[in-house]
């Protein structure tokens, strides 16, 4: 193995041990020492590919990023022509698939927050970016925003361990949300003149 693939390897070997001890434990027990601990790795063998704990935790989101443009994407084009809201189906499915996998990337974003807030700033863009996609193609641009952040409450209450739904009942409201033929358009939506923000007028 040369070493550029054997640095490739411990750099994600340490992520993972990151992710699981997050997803463990909490973002408050995340320090070098226990990441080499999970992870097989001497304390040195980690700090040669991160130097700080900050180092491991902006990589966290920037595979976080990654993670989800491409899962977004591949649903997207999956999804074809005929589905309608697809801006607003893809990012439901995106928060569904965070807390649906052991180690989901997600729990990069409960790292950061505890460590850094201000590491999340770059997210928050992105965000915004997303929800304007969203309200810009909805005929109800204040429904789609509500079953968007319903998606993202159900992600995060599971992701801090404090939903009180049974799997069963959370995916079956996943389901809900991501079903258009359960929300039906809005009249007043198609009636109403569209604001800058999205939102019809007044």
């Amino acid at each position: 193995m040369d070493n550029v693939s054997r640095s490739e390897r411990s750099r994600s070997a340490i992520i993972q041990a990151a992710l699981a001890i997050i997803a463990r434990d909490g973002p408050g027990r995340l320090t070098l020492d226990a990441i080499a601990r999970e992870g097989g790795l001497s304390k040195g063998g980690v700090m040669h590919q991160f130097r700080t704990k900050e180092a491991v935790l902006k990589t966290l989101l920037e595979n976080q990023v990654e993670f989800f443009e491409n899962f977004s994407r591949d649903y997207l084009a999956a999804a074809g022509a005929d589905m309608k809201e697809t801006q607003l189906s893809a990012q439901i499915a995106v928060q569904r698939k965070a807390i649906a996998e052991p180690h989901s990337v997600a729990f990069g974003l409960l790292g950061a927050l505890a460590e850094n807030p201000a590491l999340l700033s770059g997210l928050r863009e992105t965000d915004a970016r997303k929800v304007e996609a969203i309200r810009s193609e909805a005929t109800d641009p204040d429904l789609a925003t509500l079953r968007l952040f319903a998606a993202k409450g159900l992600a995060l209450t599971t992701m801090m361990g404090i939903c009180s739904l049974s799997d069963e009942d959370r995916e079956r409201l996943f389901e809900r949300l991501l079903d258009n033929e359960q929300w039906p358009d809005s009249a007043a939506a198609k009636d109403s003149p569209v604001s800058p923000s999205g939102g019809a007028q007044k």
